[in-house]
């Protein structure tokens, strides 16, 4: 029962695409780490693990969009008098469906002020609505990584 309760509410959510949210919220709602089994790691240094973009000019191409699809961001939240009061580290997950398209956008921040991480949370999820990924793939794939924030000037 418990196995199917979960298939059925990460299904309900997997229904709805382009979420952002924090990694712990996340967890509380069945999201994460259930993920992991259905989107397949972009790209993997590991010998033999499976991963989406193997040749080094996929490789490329796709750590190009990954930085391109942040930087993008970063400028969004400039656009829309989103001020860094510092630099401030932050660590993501992007689900990506095959077109580009963001399914999840998980993240997480230490020390954020709840008025804070809320506004990025609005903007995040305008952006991931508006922009899709710059690479596309034959599969459903995920990209992670620390992101530090620029201080605004």
């Amino acid at each position: 029962m418990k196995v199917v309760l979960s298939f059925l509410l990460l299904t309900s959510y997997i229904g709805y695409s382009q979420i952002a949210m924090p990694f712990e919220e996340a967890k509380k709602k069945g999201i994460s780490p259930k993920v992991d089994s259905i989107y397949k790691s972009a790209i993997d240094s590991r010998e033999g693990y499976p991963a989406v973009f193997k040749k080094e000019k996929d490789i490329e191409k796709h750590t190009e969009a990954y930085y391109s699809y942040i930087r993008g961001l970063m400028e969004f939240l400039e656009k829309n008098n989103f001020k860094w009061e510092e630099n401030t580290r932050s660590f993501n997950r992007i689900y990506i469906q095959p077109d580009g398209t963001i399914d999840y956008f998980l993240y997480n921040f230490k020390n954020m002020p709840a008025n804070k991480e809320k506004e990025f949370r609005r903007l995040l999820s305008i952006y991931i609505k508006e922009h899709k990924f710059g690479n596309t793939a034959p599969e459903k794939f995920a990209q992670c990584s620390p992101v530090t924030y620029s201080k605004s000037s």
